[in-house]
C-alpha cells in the first residue's frame, strides 16, 4: 500500500486503510474503490491523505502450447528422422508415429489445456518446426472438437509427414508468394502433396486417414486448391488444411510472412468458403489475436505491449501502457484491461 494525497487521487483506487472521520467513525472502509464522489466528500472533510492498494506489476504472461524445450527436442527429433529419409525409404519414418503420441501426451499433460489461449507467434520459415507447429494446433483443434483418439493420433502423424513431399524439390519457396514463381516453378511446387502422398501410399504401418491429410492438405472446400482442386474434403483434413494455412503465413512457406492478426483475419474472410466453418471457430477459440509481448496501438493514441491473454476474449488482452497519446514515454506502470473498456480498441500491431 501507499500514502497518497487526496488532490492526486483520478478515482478507480481501492483503499487499503479505512478513512475515518475526526469522531473515529469509519466513513470509507478498507476495499472500498474511490469513486469521484468519495474523494470529492473526503476532500471537502479536510482529510488530505489515505492509503491506497498499489497497483500490481503484471509480467508479461506468454503462454504456449509446448514449452520452447520441449518444442526443441521434438523439432531436433522430427529433422533428424526426415533429413536421413530418401524415396520410398521409410522405415525411419515410422518413428514419427511415437513422435506424434509423445506430443499428443505433452500437449494433454496441461492443465485446463482446451481452456486456454494461446500466444502464437509469427517466425522465420523453419519446415521442421512448422510441422512441429500443426500438429501442435490441429491436435488442440482436434481435441476441442472431441475427436477420438485414433483421429486425433492420424492427425498429429499427418502433421509430422505432411510436407515430406517439399523434400523432393529444388526451387525456393520460403517467404515469398508462391504466385510469383514461373509457371513451371509453380506448377512444380504444388506437386509436392503428391510426391509425399506418392513417397507412403504403399506403407501399412499409417492409415488411409494419414495419406489422404497428406495428398489433400493444400485443397479448399471451393476447389481452388492444389493439386487435385478437390471440393470434398475429409474432415480430418480440413483441420489440417486450416492449422497448416495460419502457420505457413505466419512463418513465410509458400507465401510472404505476415502477422498474427491478418492470419486470423484471413481465416475469418474464407470461414464457409475455402474452410470450414466450425473448425476456423474453434481454431480461433484458442488462438490469441495479439501475442504477449506484442506492442500495439490504441484507438486513443496510446503506445502499449500486450502482457496477458483474457480467457474466451482472444481479441481483448491486458495492455500495459508504455507511450501517451503525446508519444512521451510512461514511466509509471498503467494498465488497460481491454474486456473492462468498452470505448478502447487496438487500432493496429506495431514493428
Amino acid at each position: 500500500m501507499k500514502l497518497c494525497r487526496v488532490e492526486n487521487l483520478k478515482g478507480g483506487e481501492i483503499l487499503s486503510k479505512d478513512v475515518m472521520t475526526s469522531d473515529v467513525r469509519v466513513l470509507l472502509s478498507e476495499g472500498t474503490e474511490l469513486r469521484p464522489e468519495y474523494i470529492d466528500k473526503i476532500n471537502r472533510l479536510g482529510i488530505t491523505e489515505v492509503y491506497i492498494k498499489e497497483e500490481e506489476k503484471i509480467l508479461t504472461q506468454e503462454v504456449v502450447i509446448l514449452k520452447s524445450e520441449t518444442e526443441g527436442f521434438f523439432k531436433d527429433r522430427v529433422k533428424s528422422i526426415l533429413e536421413k529419409h530418401t524415396y520410398s525409404k521409410n522405415d525411419e519414418l515410422m518413428e514419427l508415429s511415437q513422435t506424434a503420441d509423445h506430443i499428443i501426451t505433452n500437449i494433454l499433460e496441461e492443465e485446463e489445456v482446451v481452456e486456454k489461449i494461446y500466444d502464437i507467434k509469427e517466425r522465420s520459415c523453419d519446415i521442421y518446426e512448422h510441422s512441429i507447429s500443426i500438429c501442435s494446433l490441429a491436435t488442440l483443434t482436434a481435441l476441442k472438437l472431441k475427436l477420438s483418439k485414433e483421429k486425433v493420433h492420424d492427425i498429429g502423424v499427418a502433421c509430422l509427414l505432411h510436407d515430406l513431399g517439399l523434400r523432393y524439390l529444388t526451387i525456393e519457396y520460403a517467404d515469398q508468394d508462391i504466385s510469383t514463381l514461373s509457371k513451371i516453378e509453380l506448377a512444380e511446387y504444388m506437386k509436392h502433396p503428391v510426391y509425399g502422398y506418392s513417397a507412403l501410399k504403399d506403407e501399412n504401418w499409417i492409415s488411409n486417414a494419414v495419406k489422404n491429410i497428406i495428398l489433400y492438405h493444400h485443397e479448399r472446400l471451393d476447389g481452388t486448391g492444389y493439386p487435385l482442386k478437390a471440393k470434398e474434403i475429409p474432415f480430418e483434413t480440413q483441420i489440417v488444411n486450416i492449422c497448416d494455412t495460419f502457420d505457413e503465413m505466419i512463418c513465410g512457406i509458400g507465401c510472404k510472412r505476415i502477422k498474427v492478426y491478418e492470419a486470423v483475419e484471413y481465416l475469418k474472410s474464407y470461414r464457409g468458403i475455402k474452410f470450414n466453418s466450425d473448425i476456423v471457430d474453434t481454431f480461433l477459440e484458442f488462438t490469441a489475436v495479439y501475442p504477449a509481448g506484442s506492442q500495439v496501438l490504441l484507438s486513443d493514441n496510446r503506445v502499449g505491449k500486450v502482457v496477458r491473454q483474457n480467457k474466451e476474449f482472444p481479441d481483448r488482452p491486458v495492455i500495459q501502457i508504455i507511450k501517451d497519446k503525446s508519444g512521451k514515454l510512461v514511466n509509471e506502470e498503467i494498465y488497460v484491461d481491454l474486456i473492462k473498456v468498452n470505448n478502447i480498441f487496438i487500432e493496429k500491431v506495431l514493428e
